[in-house]
């Protein structure tokens, strides 16, 4: 049965030839196929993608956006650009393409690496089998059914007074900071996570969490779980394995922080919007 996602996009089955355009969410490697033209970029659209000469490896429906069905698919890696597009890491389509069709190509690199690492049984070893009506593999032999996996990680801004919690990770670009997360654990609900990983990474106790908002985040698949908090007690000790550094801002001398696409940014620029209203 269909599932409205959003006012445009539904979850259908596919479609049982190709009676009109799709859009083609296609990747080699973690790069995105986009096409250029004096209108902008977008998601190449057409009866099939190998009337613009490129082998699909991989191919899964992901459903009906603007009436027009959309296929994520693995190509080759060795596949050539074709005229008028380019290759572009997911990171970098965020800005670039519209947001609806951004997000759509998160989903479609999610399904193309579960499908990629379920062709067999974890269980028994043998082939898998794909759902036509949802995403699942089930196994003929055994019966296991492998869905698509997210990672559920929170993520929490912390304020102290006219301050907020920034932290470096080793991992991030050169100089950026941003606020606290990690993944949940086994056994642990949401709030539980929250307050273990601030202990755990900065050293500090907080009170009134309360939940922000979340966001997919397709690297490769989480979901971010966004909270805000407060400073309630202790002294900075840094889990030096998993941060740089960390330290206290007002919104006058923050370091570089995340790009717009994140949540992080998104608590960042909340956290700043009512700082300045004060």
């Amino acid at each position: 049965m269909a599932k409205t996602v959003n006012k445009r996009f539904i979850k259908s089955i596919p479609p049982d030839s190709d009676t009109q355009p799709s859009y083609w969410f296609a990747f080699k490697d973690n790069l995105l196929l986009i096409k250029e033209d004096t209108n902008g970029a977008s998601i190449p659209v057409l009866y099939s993608i190998e009337d613009i000469g490129l082998i699909i490896l991989r191919k899964q429906h992901l459903g009906i956006w603007q009436e027009q069905h959309c296929y994520a698919i693995e190509l080759p890696t060795d596949s050539v650009l074709p005229p008028g597009m380019k290759w572009v890491g997911l990171r970098q389509a965020y800005g670039i393409l519209p947001e609806a069709l951004f997000s759509l190509a998160g989903e479609a690199i999610q399904i193309l690496d579960w499908e990629r690492n379920h062709q067999f049984c974890g269980r028994c070893s043998t082939p898998t089998v794909p759902a036509v009506t949802e995403y699942s593999r089930k196994c003929p032999n055994c019966g296991l059914t492998n869905y698509p996996r997210l990672s559920p990680a929170v993520i929490v801004l912390i304020e102290r007074n006219n301050e907020l919690l920034l932290s470096r990770s080793p991992q991030f670009p050169p100089g950026m900071y941003s606020i606290q997360a990690g993944f949940v654990e086994p056994g642990e609900n949401l709030e539980e996570a929250v307050h273990r990983e601030i202990l755990e990474e900065v050293g500090i106790e907080i009170k009134n969490v309360k939940y922000f908002g979340s966001q997919p985040w397709p690297f490769p698949n989480s979901l971010m779980i966004g909270f805000t908090a407060q400073y309630a007690r202790g002294d900075l000790n840094i889990d030096r394995t998993e941060i740089e550094d960390a330290a206290w801002y007002t919104i006058d001398n923050l370091p570089q922080i995340p790009p717009r696409l994140s949540i992080a940014r998104k608590l960042i620029d909340w956290y700043i919007k009512r700082q300045t209203k004060k």
